[in-house]
């Protein structure tokens, strides 16, 4: 994933996708062309407004991931839009490790 160079990520699989990871805590989910990003409450709220944005489901038929959001092909379009979700993502992931 470009927008996350210079973090120390990794990928790891899990249900039917990725799971990405920033040291030991999972900011983003990938699934086929599908990308869910972990963000707090007040950044899922924001994200959740963007036309195409909603909850992350690992497949049609699973609950949804209720930190996860699947980021809209605007937004995937857009590198520094995505780089901004991103950055947010990985630094909530971050910041819950230490609480």
């Amino acid at each position: 994933m470009k927008a996350a160079e210079g973090f120390d990520v990794r990928a790891r699989r899990m249900f039917n996708g990725m799971g990405i990871y920033t040291g030991e805590r999972m900011f983003a989910f990938l699934v086929d062309d599908v990308i869910g990003l972990k963000l707090s409450p007040d950044d899922r709220e924001h994200a959740l407004g963007l036309p195409g944005a909603e909850l992350l489901r690992t497949d049609p038929n699973a609950e949804p991931m209720r930190e996860y959001v699947q980021m809209p092909k605007d937004v995937l379009d857009n590198f520094e839009q995505f780089s901004h979700w991103v950055q947010k993502s990985a630094d909530y992931a971050r910041a819950k490790s230490v609480h």
